[in-house]
């Protein structure tokens, strides 16, 4: 839920910069900022105004499809965990720890040892078959 929490927050952010750009444009349309600045005569250009307007939301469209994507395939991977290949320790925090104890911080959860059934009628295969000396 953390990753999803943290892609609306990027998307919030997003938008309310694409809004401080629409509204430096219409601020700039509806005040005499050019000819403040630089003595320029003021001549109000609603069509130009409304145009950048259209313009910045036609960018901000695909930016933002293209930003929640990215973002979620990065938290995707970063989900992933890596497992040694030989003792099956996980990697936590930089810190290669056993499994049960990896779900004893990760999730609070005691761990108790079993065997799945598949590896049970492999033990017993195992055991009914006489060892070569």
């Amino acid at each position: 839920m953390r990753a999803k929490t943290q892609i609306s927050r990027i998307l919030w952010l997003e938008t309310v910069a694409f809004m401080v750009i629409i509204a430096l444009s219409w601020l700039h349309e509806l005040t005499d900022m050019a000819h403040s600045i630089s003595g320029i005569e003021y001549v109000p250009d609603w069509v130009e105004a409304t145009t950048e307007t259209v313009m910045v939301v036609l960018v901000a469209i695909p930016v933002m499809i293209l930003t929640k994507r990215l973002v979620s395939r990065l938290y995707q991977l970063e989900g992933f965990l890596r497992v040694c290949a030989w003792c099956r320790k996980i990697d936590h925090d930089g810190e290669w720890i056993p499994l049960e104890e990896f779900f004893e911080r990760k999730f609070e959860t005691a761990t108790s040892h079993g065997i799945c059934p598949a590896c049970l009628v492999e033990a017993k295969n195992k055991m009914r078959k006489p060892q070569a000396a």
